[in-house]
């Protein structure tokens, strides 16, 4: 292959920059949102907030300004808890004002605690019943082969989430029907709401069980933005199977009280922790 001289080595340095300014912002997003809702779910929003950032900043075709757009990409955030992060994603990508952002979980904002289809613009598929994702992201890749569109799926679920039977027999089906237009993100972060995964309900190895399903795999450091990109672009060149990356994550990731506890999977921070948090994240950004 012709190496593209068009493309200055330094472009792609300042992308990553870029994309990891966008998920430090968003960081601070979940943070702020959850703490005025006082509810919600933190950890796994912060875990999730790097793949997200860079599927609409970087991989996915869509447009903000236009939802339903036929021909766009598509996104389902099967653990529906981190809808936090998406929300502060889609708010930034334009498809809503963020100052609707701090109306998370309040009656009558368009923000629920789990993804609402009907509510809120940009949000592919209600979820938040842990299993039924990947299902909802098997049906609109199929549905685009159906209509001869070659736009992709993409679909976010848990590590917990493997211990749900229907996430395998999707997994079965997504192979034999050989759904090459639909690429899963594992966030392995290793705890679920009752504590670590491998105490719960031992799913290891988990590239291993999905290898021997039909997908391809793909392993790599869920928080580093440049793997991330690479991960995307290698499944879509992957033909007759679909593709599964397990971004391995920290739950929590940013806030350092909050990274690897198991009790921020579904608890806002409070005032001093809101604070200290916040102090951090600036400090993050102060940094660059």
């Amino acid at each position: 292959m012709k190496k593209n001289r068009n493309v200055k080595p330094n472009d792609f340095l300042k992308k990553i920059k870029k994309l990891e300014g966008i998920a430090l912002e968003t960081r601070k997003w979940v943070i702020k949102m959850t703490h005025a809702a006082g509810s919600g779910h933190p950890g796994g929003s912060l875990s999730a907030v790097d793949v997200i950032t860079v599927l609409y900043f970087h991989s996915m075709n869509h447009r903000p300004q236009d939802p339903k757009w036929p021909d766009r990409d598509r996104f389902v955030l099967s653990k529906g808890h981190a809808a936090p992060a998406l929300y502060a994603i889609l708010a930034q990508a334009g498809y809503f004002k963020e100052s609707e952002l701090i109306h998370l979980r309040k009656l009558g904002s368009m923000l629920q605690g789990h993804p609402d289809s009907k509510r809120t613009p940009g949000v592919e598929a209600s979820t938040g019943s842990e299993g039924q994702g990947l299902s909802m992201g098997i049906g609109m890749a199929l549905g685009a082969r159906l209509d001869r569109k070659f736009n992709r799926v993409y679909v976010m679920i848990g590590d917990g989430e493997l211990n749900c039977g229907q996430t395998w027999e999707a997994a079965m089906a997504a192979a034999h029907f050989k759904v090459d237009n639909l690429t899963v993100f594992v966030d392995a972060n290793g705890l679920q709401l009752d504590g670590p995964t491998l105490q719960i309900m031992n799913t290891e190895p988990i590239g291993f069980k999905w290898k021997s399903f039909g997908w391809h795999v793909i392993e790599i450091d869920g928080h580093d933005i440049k793997e991330i990109i690479h991960a995307i672009d290698e499944s879509k060149k992957i033909e007759g199977k679909p593709t599964v990356i397990i971004a391995k994550t920290v739950k929590g990731k940013g806030v350092s009280f909050m990274e690897g506890a198991v009790g921020f999977h579904g608890k806002a921070p409070n005032d001093e922790e809101f604070k200290q948090a916040m102090k951090e994240l600036e400090a993050v950004d102060e940094c660059k």
